[in-house]
């Protein structure tokens, strides 16, 4: 009789920890939560958990409680995989603008976000929590292995004082001072970047001289339209994948293993 085939996860929680085949996972009650009362799963449905050192299991949900959920594993879907080192620092915007930016960021591959606060930056405070989560969620539904990390908020000075020359800065400068960011990528060789957008109404005169004054700086123009902030970290974080980054190669079928009988 052919056996058969395993089911295909749909959903996938990030879960950290070491993973093995028969590892019975626990969940917490919020996670429990959204697999019961959210998706209305049940014992016996099949999901994913993943983390960048584990790689991505497929396992079966085995009880589902109020206050816990278990999961046990069965088989690893993928292993674990080198991602980009690609940050995004960005001076914070309003509540909902500030969300995109972290869930439309980890879609893009970006490995650390990084609050930067500007002269001009009309945000205070900065929910890194919230940030976290909507970096997570998107995590779980791009199929990506790892969560980027959010920093804590960090001024503008401090950020070009602390960093690390080895990583390349690309600056999504307003002025229209650098090159199109096409020509300025293509020169460029480094395996670590960043990518840094300034606020609504851009860097102050003396913030652009700081950074036009570091070796490690890379100032790019994004074209010849005026770009909200929001739009401007995610034209450039995109512009570097294709140019520099992991949109150069296709996309791989992780699923395939699973379809098999």
């Amino acid at each position: 009789m052919a056996k058969e085939p395993i089911p295909t996860p749909v959903t996938r929680l990030y879960v950290e920890g070491d993973f093995t085949a028969g590892l019975s996972v626990l969940l917490d009650a919020e996670r429990a939560h959204y697999l019961r009362s959210v998706l209305r799963l049940k014992p016996g449905e099949a999901i994913s958990l993943f983390n960048g050192s584990a790689g991505e299991w497929c396992g079966e949900i085995t009880s589902l409680a109020k206050s816990a959920a278990a999961v046990t594993l069965t088989k690893r879907n993928r292993a674990p995989a080198a991602e980009p080192d690609l940050w995004l620092c960005f001076a914070p915007v309003k509540r909902a603008r500030i969300d995109f930016i972290a869930e439309k960021a980890a879609e893009l591959g970006v490995s650390r976000l990084v609050p930067v606060m500007t002269r001009y930056t009309q945000m205070s405070r900065v929910n890194t929590d919230r940030l976290a989560a909507n970096a997570m969620e998107a995590a779980e539904q791009c199929e990506r292995l790892t969560v980027p990390e959010v920093a804590e908020p960090v001024a503008f000075d401090r950020l070009l004082a602390d960093w690390d020359s080895e990583r390349q800065l690309i600056l999504g400068d307003e002025t229209g001072a650098g090159p199109p960011i096409a020509e300025a990528l293509s020169a460029l060789s480094a395996d670590r970047l960043a990518v840094l957008v300034g606020p609504e109404g851009g860097f102050a005169p003396d913030e652009l001289d700081a950074l036009h004054g570091k070796a490690f700086v890379t100032p790019v123009s994004l074209g010849p339209r005026v770009l909200r902030a929001d739009t401007a970290a995610l034209a450039a974080l995109a512009c570097v994948q294709a140019w520099s980054g992991d949109w150069r190669h296709g996309r791989p079928d992780f699923r395939a293993g699973l379809k098999r009988g």
